[in-house]
């Protein structure tokens, strides 16, 4: 956050909050990231046709390049910038949960839902194909790759609220059988579940292929406890409610946070899941330079 006599930075999510429009946070945060960088990166290719591949039987005739064909006497097939460039999706969980806002903090779906915007805003400045899906114990909105469908995307995360219970497994098993081509899954969630089943249900779509990058998003007072007098506890997704004595639960309380932290971590780790964590008080830049390392490494093996 902002300290005295210092203007507050473009990529402060309370900052973000004020401009309204997520098309506009998206175009921010990405101007102001790669504004910040000494040289933009550059993925994917700067014109339509990409490359000539074997042809194999039951592809499109269309496609042949016969010129080439009359040269050389084999069969190869153009491939299009829509073919090669990857196809970036993010998911992004919408269960009650991801309601919560600590004092003077956006909630965590809007921290998401900027963290979501900008990363698919970023893709399509590197040509990929973009898509987006909502989602809490099922699938609540989908919008399929495409070059095209960024605005659609924005739409879908504009309109998604904090609603419903938590669930990993079945709505990502589903997300994942859509997915017909490899490309970047980024996965946005408080991970309220048990880390090891969690852990199993991201993996979902990475087992089809794909590059799985996972976003932890939490607020402070999640993990710091940060109540001073005795109150109640609601529980976002039963609306059970618990009363509490801070000074009591304040030990105990923070050991099993950082207790299911490290867990997370670990199970991540061994299991070669690029995972970060990121509270709501964190610039939006941390998260674009996590993506863009993922898609560097796309880059590389592709």
């Amino acid at each position: 956050m902002a300290t005295a006599g210092k203007a507050p930075s473009l990529l402060d999510p309370m900052v973000l909050a004020r401009i309204g429009r997520l098309d506009l946070v998206a175009r921010a945060v990405v101007d102001g990231f790669l504004g910040g960088l000494h040289r933009s990166p550059t993925f994917g290719s700067t014109t339509d046709f990409a490359e000539h591949r074997n042809y194999i039987p039951g592809d499109d005739p269309r496609r042949v390049d016969w010129r080439l064909w009359a040269r050389t006497d084999r069969l190869h097939v153009k491939e299009y910038e829509a073919d090669t460039n990857t196809a970036v999706s993010v998911l992004l969980d919408v269960s009650a949960s991801m309601g919560f806002a600590g004092p003077g903090r956006v909630s965590k779906l809007d921290y998401a839902r900027f963290l979501a915007a900008s990363i698919l805003w970023l893709a399509r400045k590197q040509r990929d194909r973009v898509a987006v899906a909502t989602f809490d114990s099922a699938i609540r909105e989908f919008i399929p790759p495409s070059g095209k469908h960024l605005p659609l995307a924005l739409h879908a995360l504009e309109r998604a609220k904090a609603g419903g219970a938590g669930e990993l497994t079945a709505p990502l098993r589903t997300i994942a059988e859509q997915f017909r081509r490899r490309g970047i899954v980024v996965v946005i969630s408080d991970l309220y579940a048990e880390p090891s089943a969690a852990i199993d249900a991201v993996l979902q779509l990475r087992n089809r292929g794909n590059e799985l990058l996972l976003l932890h998003v939490l607020d402070p007072a999640e993990r710091e406890f940060a109540y001073d007098e005795a109150t109640s506890l609601e529980d976002l997704e039963t609306g059970d409610r618990v009363p509490i004595v801070p000074e009591k639960l304040r030990a105990e309380y923070k050991a099993l946070v950082t207790a299911h932290l490290d867990a997370l971590a670990r199970i991540t780790s061994e299991r070669r899941v690029d995972y970060a964590l990121f509270d709501t008080a964190t610039p939006l830049d941390a998260a674009l330079y996590r993506y863009l390392g993922q898609r560097e490494l796309l880059a590389r093996v592709r």
